[in-house]
């Protein structure tokens, strides 16, 4: 039997949903606890959650959490019953400096260190950095159908009260970043990006411009994340190819060029 224990953790990432292996379909979530400690939380059937749980990005919640079997030191299994949610996200104003307080605190040196630390100790396998330089936005084509087995687990509705009205889309593109980083002998990286945000957007642009939706997605995601923000990845190991990291998540407050360290308000 699961022990238990509640927790409050600021939510910072939110991967586009998959189809799950066990259940129908989940996304990856990652949080910070109150005391600053990395969270990867799950199964979290987020189109399946009643309204009331369904928390954003950046909001705080509190919930019964419990070590989950997947041997990565930060994973745990969340009672999606016990969801919380602690009031609404900050204010624009006041936002970007509320969470540059929570996240700063866990920034890793780069990308090469996060895989260094990784295989000499087996953690951490979820981090935050800065890259040096972001290179180029790649995109490629995938396919665009679910496989027989991932349809087959994506229609298991039955198992939930709460059904969503449209069954989940399948994005026909990977989306990934050419970047370096700031260890000294960085030999590059390029990796997949699975935040929500990031699918979510292809959808809307695809909606409202058809084929011609590719400009646009690059000025948000490239051009953009390039040279008008101060774009920071949030990463994690793929569970079930522990050696590989994937950019689970983009940080990107304003770009403030040679302005001073700022004094960050603990929440």
């Amino acid at each position: 039997m699961a022990l238990w224990t509640p927790a409050k953790a600021l939510i910072v990432v939110r991967t586009y949903p998959a189809p799950a292996t066990k259940g129908v379909e989940v996304s990856c979530t990652a949080a910070i606890t109150e005391d600053g400690r990395w969270l990867r939380l799950f199964p979290v059937p987020y189109r399946f959650l009643d309204a009331d749980k369904r928390f954003r990005k950046y909001q705080w919640i509190e919930a019964r959490i419990a070590k989950a079997t997947d041997a990565r030191p930060e994973s745990h299994n969340i009672d999606i019953d016990s969801i919380r949610i602690l009031g609404e996200p900050l204010p624009s104003e006041a936002a970007w400096r509320a969470r540059k307080a929570m996240v700063y605190p866990l920034k890793a040196p780069s990308m090469c260190w996060l895989r260094a630390e990784r295989d000499k100790h087996q953690a951490p396998t979820l981090g935050f950095f800065k890259p040096k330089q972001i290179k180029r936005l790649i995109i490629e084509p995938d396919s665009r159908t679910w496989t027989a087995a991932e349809l087959a687990r994506l229609r298991q509705f039955n198992l939930f009260g709460n059904t969503p009205t449209k069954e989940l889309e399948k994005l026909p593109y990977k989306f990934k970043y050419e970047f370096t980083c700031d260890a000294p002998d960085c030999p590059g990286h390029e990796m997949m990006c699975a935040d929500w945000e990031m699918g979510q957007a292809y959808r809307n642009f695809y909606r409202q411009n058809g084929t011609a939706w590719e400009p646009k997605f690059r000025l948000r995601f490239e051009t953009e994340m390039i040279e008008k923000y101060d774009t920071h990845f949030f990463v994690g190991t793929v569970h079930q190819h522990p050696n590989n990291w994937i950019i689970v998540g983009l940080f990107y407050p304003p770009a403030t060029p040679n302005a001073p360290a700022e004094q960050l308000p603990l929440l």
